[in-house]
């Protein structure tokens, strides 16, 4: 497949969704869930590996694609010398089964149209047997069965282990499909009415972007990320995918390739603050709630990350027969990085509830409980190494961000006992912990010769996450050492403006994470750089980074995880809630108060 990561489109019915190509090919679809297995995995294959492609015979790319103001629903129009026509490709918020619609329109003209449909359950792996239905073409395969459908109805025939379609559609005429999902056990669901659940669609996705209250010069960057994020929201539980792909690669043909179709405590301060801070408050205590049964159990067993409603075994394995996207092998479901021991997320917890206090949240019942218990752990665990926020898969370290979200667990935890002091706790237990986790840091995770924070104790390396120390109350950012950690960075850790994570090598092996190859910058890292920027006082500077980072989004507004200042693309699974998240927080940023230049 010779499609761009930044080619893609995702539609999505806040529990899955699919990503819609430019040339009107959907290569990505799990069903019914996020983190279920794809019945279009052309993405990470070829055609062979399922894929549904509507367009006129005979074209390529579209001529024009964008999202109908304020929704999900994505329009791809195609100029041919035939005539004008559109697409409309969105995914109902549904009742009870998952519904794909696919509005063929003709502006002028008349145009003939050809629908490809390639159905391969299992992530491509597995070809249904094929029937028909009352008019209606019907897969069933396993524990699947989908069902396809036309409005007025369409002939399909099979050819090449596909369902055919090929139609003309003059000026004013629509021709609607509908892909619909349910277990092969179970009876078909009702129909739906594709045009009324189009006219449902738009008023519910405007309806809720209505609700944001930012009101700055970005409004139209910052609604489609706050979008992106909710269409990343699997409704039935409140939590948020990290992207609704895998193995995406962070360098085209290596292995970096993860599974990022779970949630992670690492976005979660960062998530609830955004959603607060635009208007969301519903979507924050879902969020919130979330998490609070997600950890719930013995403290010393939190995870890293958690499936979309809280399951904690997420085994890695490989498919062998997906050869990857570009090739780049291995394919991966699940993600080995469950079990590693990072303490950063006891800070992130923390904070994340901490915000909540703070921002008016209706308290949750086992909130104060849980929190007193993970800082019972932590007093001791603190000072133990561990992978780090970037799951690195070398051996552990005294990680300088963690020892930093370490103090930013016991922090808070002083702050709420002092703001509200009917909460039991151990006060001075906790302020002793803060401090001595503040002078360790600042001794042995600062180099005084360079005038920055490394990546770890005793190590050259530096760490795009030390970017974060003034954004947590760790140090303000008129502190000398905040200056020369962020000149730091951009020297060190930057590429035509751009952020890496950290100084992976370029060939071989990096010593910090174990793994060969390199990767792109790191867009959450680069908006980071924003907020640092703009809170030691260089506005001007933090603004025109933000306006380069605004120009990397593709076509329709959407991030991937990480970008490639050589090869001009994006990189990583995709779209990507870290990045969008770190849009919408650097434009809230930029709206605030701050020294000037």
């Amino acid at each position: 497949m010779a499609r761009r990561i930044e080619d893609y489109a995702l539609v999505g019915d806040r529990q899955t969704g699919a990503l819609v190509g430019r040339d009107g090919s959907i290569d990505w679809l799990c069903l019914p869930r996020f983190d279920s297995p794809a019945c279009f995995a052309a993405l990470l294959g070829g055609p062979e590996n399922g894929h549904w492609r509507l367009a006129p015979a005979g074209a390529g790319a579209c001529t024009r694609r964008a999202y109908l103001p304020d929704s999900l629903v994505l329009e791809s129009v195609w100029e041919t010398p035939e005539g004008t026509v559109r697409v409309l490709d969105f995914m109902p918020h549904r009742d009870v089964a998952p519904d794909l619609v696919r509005i063929v329109e003709g502006v002028s003209g008349r145009v003939g149209m050809l629908g490809v449909l390639r159905l391969r359950f299992d992530y491509g792996h597995v070809v249904p047997w094929m029937r028909r239905c009352g008019g209606h073409r019907v897969a069933v395969a396993g524990p699947d069965s989908v069902w396809l459908r036309s409005e007025p109805p369409v002939r399909t025939y099979g050819k090449d282990f596909s369902t055919r379609s090929e139609f003309t559609v003059a000026a004013g005429e629509r021709v609607a499909f509908v892909l619909t999902w349910h277990p092969s056990h179970q009876p078909r669901p009702e129909l739906i009415d594709p045009h009324l659940s189009l006219d449902h669609c738009l008023r519910d996705w405007r309806a809720w972007a209505a609700r944001s209250v930012y009101r700055g010069p970005h409004r139209d960057a910052v609604v489609r990320s706050l979008i992106t994020l909710k269409a990343l929201t699997y409704t039935p539980t409140g939590g948020i995918v990290a992207a609704p792909t895998t193995s995406l690669p962070e360098q085209v043909g290596g292995v970096r390739n993860w599974d990022y179709r779970y949630c992670w405590l690492r976005d979660s301060a960062l998530t609830l603050n955004v959603l607060l801070s635009a208007g969301y408050r519903e979507e924050a205590a879902a969020w919130r709630d979330w998490l609070l049964r997600a950890i719930a159990g013995n403290p010393s067993e939190l995870q890293i990350m958690y499936g979309l409603g809280g399951e904690r075994r997420l085994p890695e394995t490989q498919l062998p027969w997906l050869s990857g996207y570009e090739r780049s092998a291995p394919v991966r479901l699940g993600n080995a990085a469950v079990d590693q021991r990072q303490l950063d997320v006891y800070g992130e917890v923390l904070d994340t509830l901490h915000i909540c206090r703070n921002r008016g949240l209706p308290a949750a019942a086992p909130g104060w409980n849980l929190q007193r218990s993970l800082m019972d752990y932590l007093e001791s665990a603190w000072r133990a190494p561990d992978e780090g926020l970037w799951e690195v898969r070398g051996a552990r370290r005294h990680f300088v961000h963690s020892k930093v979200m370490a103090w930013a667990a016991a922090d808070r935890a002083v702050c709420a006992v002092e703001r509200f002091p009917q909460l039991p706790g151990h006060p001075g237990r906790w302020r002793a912990m803060r401090e001595e986790v503040h002078r360790e840091v600042c001794r042995l995770g600062y180099d005084s010769d360079r005038g920055t924070f490394t990546q770890a104790y005793g190590s050259a390396e530096l760490d795009a996450a030390t970017l974060l120390i003034p954004r947590v109350g760790f140090l303000p950012p008129s502190d000398p050492r905040i200056a020369g950690t962020v000149d730091a960075v951009r020297r060190e850790l930057s590429q035509d403006g751009l952020v890496r994570r950290y100084g992976s090598g370029r060939a071989g092996p990096s010593a910090v994470d174990g793994l060969p190859g390199s990767e792109g910058a790191f867009l959450a890292c680069s908006f980071w750089l924003v907020d640092a920027l703009w809170m030691i006082g260089r506005r001007q500077e933090a603004r025109a980074l933000f306006d380069e980072l605004l120009a990397l989004r593709n076509d329709v507004g959407l991030l991937a995880e990480e970008y490639d200042p050589v090869g001009r693309r994006q990189l990583g699974n995709f779209p990507q809630a870290f990045s969008h998240i770190g849009l919408v927080d650097s434009a809230l940023t930029l709206l605030s108060r701050g020294t000037a230049d």
